[in-house]
């Protein structure tokens, strides 16, 4: 453990609450800090510069606001919040799935994307909208609506962008015309090639019928080659709800698809899912079974996954996996998520750090994630993790 020093920072921020109850058993890099403004479901992103991008949403969990706020790298106060949506009260904390997420495209353009709140609904269901910054990086454009040929649009949405212009938004729905049902969902794409300016139809992107399990989360991911990974939870045959990987290698006009946990369960377990790329170039998958947060390693190249792994100590009512590696060539993995968290119920964050070269862990546990709220992680440039709750 000589890369650990044993030290632990807990750091609230905006004079929010202090934890209540805080249980680690070793000391660890990590810092554990409240959302800007009390905010709820924090997205976290460090670019390439170190500055760090936030996205949380803000007012009534039934009709709230979407807020970005940035960090230069190096300094430690956060800039003046921009409200993302242009009409108030468009988006949707109800369910902790269904709030917004982002992506950094190029130049660093942010893009966020997010589910319309049930006070904007029309008779096809909710909307998915997105919204970029504007050229001048100082307001988000207005709110656009995704939305042309699909209907009952539920667990949350996503968006990705790579540095070459493309930005993705996906969903899933069921089509306008067709038979419905969770059997019948599927995986919905529009896609820019200008930066989000213009974008052409939506178009279904899963090659398999599978199906989409209604109230579960999807999360899209695009490198920086350019692959698109999107990560959702099936749902066919009325009881296989498994955890499915599309994978693109040519800009989103193919994708292959990929079981990467199986979980067999009648019901919806309201799950959300997380992609990101890992310091060795392959790209972890993040999501729930069983109530136990896993992930798995997937080969960008090659599809090939890792069996799924879990942190260690007792599952049962985990979710919300996030994770994030750094620390000298990115050998310390962080995997943070929620516990006891529920409908109309907040709970704890916990968080496991491994060394991966010492295989050591540290561990803790932290009251205080409130009621619709998740976790966000991200590695410092100076080695050091921060969660958002």
């Amino acid at each position: 453990m000589n890369r650990l020093r044993s030290f632990f920072w807990l750091v609230v921020l905006l004079s929010s609450p202090v934890v209540a109850s805080i249980a680690a058993d070793s000391a660890a890099p990590v810092k554990l800090m409240r959302t800007p403004e009390g905010g709820l479901q924090p997205q976290a992103i460090v670019d390439g510069r170190g500055a760090l991008h936030l996205v949380y949403l803000k007012g009534d969990p039934k009709a709230c606001d979407v807020f970005y706020v940035r960090r230069a790298a190096g300094r430690t106060n956060f800039s003046a919040p921009l409200r993302v949506n242009s009409e108030q009260g468009s988006a949707i904390a109800v369910g902790t799935i269904r709030g917004a997420q982002f992506a950094l495209g190029r130049k660093g353009r942010v893009h966020v994307a997010w589910n319309g709140s049930g006070n904007k609904k029309s008779e096809r269901g909710a909307p998915m909208l997105y919204a970029r910054l504007n050229d001048a990086g100082d307001a988000f454009e207005p709110q656009r609506d995704m939305m042309t040929a699909t209907m009952h649009l539920d667990g949350g949405g996503s968006v990705a962008a790579d540095g070459v212009g493309n930005v993705y938004v996906i969903w899933h729905a069921a089509p306008v015309e067709g038979p419905k049902g969770e059997q019948n969902r599927g995986v919905f794409m529009v896609k820019s090639a200008d930066d989000g300016k213009t974008f052409g139809e939506e178009r279904k992107i899963n090659p398999t019928a599978t199906g989409a399990c209604g109230c579960c989360g999807l999360k899209a991911y695009a490198d920086a080659r350019g692959r698109l990974s999107v990560l959702y939870r099936a749902a066919s045959g009325g009881l296989d709800r498994d955890v499915t990987l599309l994978l693109s290698k040519d800009h989103g006009k193919t994708f292959q698809s990929k079981v990467l946990d199986q979980w067999r369960v009648p019901t919806c377990p309201m799950s959300s899912m997380a992609l990101d790329s890992s310091a060795s170039g392959s790209l972890l998958a993040m999501g729930e079974t069983q109530g136990q947060v896993r992930w798995a390693r997937v080969a960008t190249e090659t599809a090939e996954s890792s069996a799924p792994q879990a942190p260690s100590g007792p599952g049962g009512r985990q979710k919300h996996l996030v994770m994030a590696e750094g620390g000298k060539g990115g050998r310390l993995q962080l995997t943070a998520w929620t516990e006891g968290t529920g409908w109309q119920k907040g709970g704890a964050v916990a968080w496991e750090l491994v060394d991966l070269d010492a295989g050591t862990k540290t561990s803790g546990r932290a009251n205080g994630v409130p009621v619709w709220g998740k976790v966000a992680t991200v590695a410092e440039p100076d080695g050091s993790f921060t969660i958002y709750y």
